[in-house]
This record gives structure tokens, C-alpha cells and sequence, in this order.
């Protein structure tokens, strides 16, 4: 079976409430709702939060809701823990992450991302970016020369379900989906918010 799992804890320090705050219209966390129910390839997809009012609000949307325990909605809680507790309720082949800070997506690409998964055999999958930031004074090559290197974008991960078990994210064989830069976009803080919204509402005004 193939599990998507949304991560949304009630605890957020950069922007309060984040995940259920509103965004063009919908609760941040419901635009990701929204991508795994339109996923033809997810078999089922939960919502894990500890949070009562984030529950609601998924519920709404019509997600199902796993309840966290409260020691894994703290800062020091890894993700990677946020999913084991998931699979000591459900069993999955596969488990496609998809964050609710990252809320464009393409149609398909949940779907694209999960067939290039299953087609090259990998352990895990990021969708991201070729970032060529580097500390000033560390090189001489034009922007445009230098290699770069991929940046996860927090948009879509797929892992197997050992590795996660294993408290890990990464196995021997990663692959990785290029994403446009409207999809790099993850929110962190109330400009990142800002931008997100302006082209979410451009999307929503372009499919009118």
C-alpha cells in the first residue's frame, strides 16, 4: 500500500498557527489535503497531529487524522519519528511524505513522483532544485559556471518503509524530481507566506 502522511504539530514558532492559517482562501494545511486526495497512486493518506483544532480543520477537508503523542509535536521531534509512530498503526510499502509548508504542486506530480519511484527502484525520492548558493569568498566561477548542488524543497518525499524504521530518510540509492520554482517555494517565515499566497491566488485567477 502506498501511504501518503501529512505532518501538521500545533506548535509553530516562526509564524503561529501556521499550518491552519488561512492562504488564498483555504487553511494552509487544506491545499495539501487537497494534492494527496487528487493522487490516483496514493491508497490512503493520513494526517498525524496532536494539535485538536488542526484535527478539525482535516477533518473538514475530509483527511483522515492519526493522533500524535504530545513528546512528538516538540521542536526536538524528528520527522523521522513523527513517521515510525504512523506505521506502528498502518502498514505501507511505501510512504510518500508531502509537507503541509509546501503547499504548490503541480497537478500529477505526487503521482510523477511516485511512478520515476517505482520504475527506478530507488530507497527514497525528494523533489528540489539545483541550488548554486555558496558563501561569499569561497569561489571565483561565474554564478552561471558553477555546478551546483540539489536542495530538497520539502514539496514531495516517497521513502521505504525499512529505512524509516531504521530512523532513517536516506538509503543507498536516492532519485530526485526537479520541480519549477513556484513549487520550490516552503514557508518558514511571513515573507516566504507572502509569496506563496500571491501565487497560489495567481494559479486560482489562471484556472478561472
Amino acid at each position: 500500500m502506498i501511504l501518503g502522511v501529512i505532518p501538521a504539530r500545533g506548535g509553530s514558532k516562526g509564524i503561529p498557527r501556521k499550518n491552519i492559517r488561512m492562504i488564498a482562501g483555504k487553511p494552509l494545511i487544506a491545499w495539501t489535503i487537497e494534492a494527496a486526495r487528487g493522487s490516483k497512486l496514493i491508497d490512503r493518506f493520513v494526517v498525524s497531529t496532536e494539535d485538536e483544532e488542526i484535527a478539525r480543520v482535516a477533518k473538514r477537508c475530509q483527511a483522515e487524522v492519526v493522533k500524535r503523542p504530545d513528546m512528538l509535536a516538540i521542536d526536538e521531534a524528528s520527522i523521522e519519528s513523527v513517521l515510525q509512530h504512523v506505521l506502528t498503526l498502518i502498514e505501507a510499502d511505501t510512504v510518500v511524505l508531502l509537507q503541509p509548508t509546501s503547499p504548490i504542486r503541480d497537478q500529477g506530480l505526487i503521482d510523477k513522483c511516485i511512478i520515476r519511484f517505482q520504475e527506478t527502484n530507488a530507497d527514497n525520492l525528494a523533489t528540489g532544485f539545483i541550488c548554486k548558493f555558496m558563501e561569499y569568498g569561497t569561489y571565483t566561477e561565474r554564478r552561471q559556471d558553477l555546478r551546483g548542488f540539489f536542495y530538497d524543497d520539502g514539496n514531495v518525499y516517497i521513502i521505504k518503509p525499512e529505512l524509516i524504521r531504521q530512523g532513517k530518510r536516506c538509503g543507498g540509492k536516492t532519485e530526485k524530481v526537479i520541480t519549477t520554482r513556484e513549487q520550490n517555494i516552503e514557508i518558514d517565515d511571513e515573507f516566504d507566506f507572502w509569496v506563496a499566497e500571491q501565487v497560489l491566488l495567481k494559479q486560482l485567477k489562471k484556472s478561472k
